[in-house]
């Protein structure tokens, strides 16, 4: 009986040794896996890839897209492709069926079509095909990060769509089942060798021959259990080491998630800038292209696409003035080579200011750049060009993303935006404006002392005139960044109106040729209008300091002149 038992512990060792070498081997699983869309998907002229599939099972994940004609896949924040999106009617795949076969695809109704989304801003990269795309996803920043697919946005967006993601190949039986088939078979030798010597103790001989006997056995037995016991039990020990040590990491580090729509979301995204650096310069190469065609043409036609606000309405008038008056000044050139420093928001609502220092062939100083991007669907677009005061040090903001405030938020400020710029704009109306001592002036802010020398100018040399001066703050255009210090650099647009009232009747008043080409006149006897639009930027100490308002950057375009 023991004898059976033994060989029975034998055979069943075997295959349980060789079940877990299986595993192995030929049991093996794939190193990765594949799982399509279900070909009943609805139709959408979007498709969002959720970002969680990135992650959803470590390493890089592979993707390949088959359609008819032309279709682009473009990466973004999941925010702003979200928002991008929209109200549009989509789709979204959220994860992998349970047996890894089938992606899981929700449908979301809506608006039947949508713009193009080739070309915009809130991309970091775009990838354009045209029948088939075989795709390695990987992030281009740290971050979330999700994919948008379409073909222009009116037709089907390709539904032919697998994704080939890491497998997770760990067999935590194979090694267990290797041990316990070893000791199996250990215990049967052992019990086949005590099976053996009970069987030659119940023989019959004479004393003497038991003895040999006997002594013959222990020889063999030694020898048996150098074999079976020593060599064979530091085959199993090792076995048992290594099971420790896969046992020990599988407690230490666990096995990745399934990729299921049932996964629980990863933590909300933190605040990040809403561009990175590629797209900036991007942008920036766009937006000095745009200028560059309406400076060349002076058509301002060719500005829409990438100018807008003051900027657009500065250079449309300088065009109309240049046409008639040669030697008229030409706005600054917008130049997008020598990137000095940027300025990237973190609020990632809408609409999105950024900032760039600049300077290039034409800048005689560096020009301070501020480009709006007013809702998702739109493109930034430079709305201020406004050179640095000279001797001016920019302020430090953080290159990573900085808070945008609110025109009226004083919060950790001397004087909040509102109050910075209107304050500005008394003491450029009044010479003798309570904010006199609050702002820089001098050889650091030259344009304060120039504006007021200018006006007082006018009146004392305007025999025939009654002439005024006002400044005013248009509230709309106010920009607020916190600076590294807890201080706040603001940017906005003040109007400078210049209004001129002939002395008695009879006296005319006589304007300049480039107010001429705008008022169609050089003269009049009813009066006059001129209007210019200041384009500013202060720097506002934190609270509790004691150092004044700083002008940082300015400068005026006459965008108007008309008669009484």
């Amino acid at each position: 009986m023991r004898f059976k038992t033994a060989v029975a512990l034998v055979l069943l060792g075997l295959l349980t040794l060789l079940a877990g070498i299986g595993q192995k081997t030929i049991w093996a699983p794939s190193d990765t896996f594949t799982a399509s869309v279900p070909a009943d998907a609805a139709e959408a002229p979007l498709t969002v890839i959720d970002q969680n599939l990135r992650t959803a099972q470590g390493g890089t994940v592979k993707i390949k897209i088959e359609g008819d004609g032309n279709f682009l896949l473009v990466v973004g924040r999941p925010d702003d492709v979200d928002a991008w999106v929209g109200p549009t009617v989509h789709n979204t795949i959220m994860g992998v069926s349970e047996d890894n076969k089938s992606l899981q695809v929700e449908h979301t109704d809506g608006d039947a079509t949508a713009p193009n989304p080739s070309g915009s801003d809130l991309w970091v990269s775009t990838e354009n095909s045209s029948g088939e795309l075989e795709y390695s996803w990987t992030p281009p920043a740290d971050g979330e990060w999700s994919l948008l697919l379409a073909s222009d946005g009116t037709k089907p967006a390709p539904s032919s769509i697998s994704m080939t993601f890491p497998n997770d190949t760990s067999t935590p039986w194979a090694v267990p089942l290797m041990v316990i088939g070893g000791l199996l078979i250990l215990a049967g030798v052992a019990l086949l060798v005590v099976s053996a010597r009970k069987r030659d103790g119940d023989g019959k001989g004479s004393l003497f021959a038991r003895r040999a006997r006997a002594k013959a056995e222990a020889k063999s037995t030694a020898r048996l259990g150098m074999v079976s016991g020593g060599m064979f039990t530091a085959a199993v020990t090792a076995l048992v080491m290594a099971g420790t040590g896969v046992a020990a990491n599988a407690a230490t580090t666990p096995a990745p998630p399934p990729a299921t729509g049932s996964a629980a979301p990863e933590a909300a995204q933190t605040a990040a800038p809403v561009l990175l650096d590629a797209q900036f310069r991007r942008i920036l190469e766009q937006v000095s292209s745009a200028a560059d065609a309406g400076d060349a043409a002076k058509d301002a036609a060719k500005l829409a696409e990438r100018v807008a606000g003051t900027e657009l309405e500065v250079r449309t008038q300088n065009y109309k003035i240049r046409s008639q008056v040669g030697t008229y000044e030409a706005r600054m050139p917008v130049r997008s080579t020598k990137l000095l420093t940027t300025v990237v928001t973190s609020d990632r609502t809408w609409p999105r200011s950024v900032l760039a220092v600049t300077q290039g062939e034409g800048n005689v100083v560096p020009q301070l750049l501020t480009l709006v991007q007013p809702s998702p669907r739109e493109n930034y677009k430079l709305t201020e060009t406004t050179p640095l005061q000279p001797g001016t040090t920019f302020p430090a903001i953080g290159r990573e993303g900085t808070d945008t405030l609110a025109a009226n938020d004083k919060s950790g400020l001397l004087y909040s935006g509102e109050e910075a710029l209107a304050g500005l704009a008394d003491r450029l109306s009044n010479a003798e404006s309570s904010f006199k001592d609050k702002l820089v002036e001098g050889a650091s802010s030259p344009y304060i002392a120039d504006t007021l020398s200018y006006q007082a100018e006018v009146v004392k040399s305007g025999e025939n005139g009654n002439f005024s001066f006002t400044h005013k703050v248009v509230p709309e255009s106010t920009v607020v960044f916190r600076t590294a210090d807890g201080g706040a650099l603001v940017l906005g647009r003040i109007d400078f109106a210049f209004d001129g009232t002939p002395k008695a009747s009879g006296d005319k008043l006589t304007i300049g040729d480039d107010a001429a080409a705008l008022a169609g006149g050089k003269e009049t006897t009813s009066g006059m209008v001129l209007n210019f639009a200041e384009s500013m930027a202060v720097y506002v100490p934190p609270a509790g300091s004691t150092d004044p308002i700083k002008l940082v950057a300015a400068t005026r375009g006459l965008v108007g002149a008309s008669f009484k």
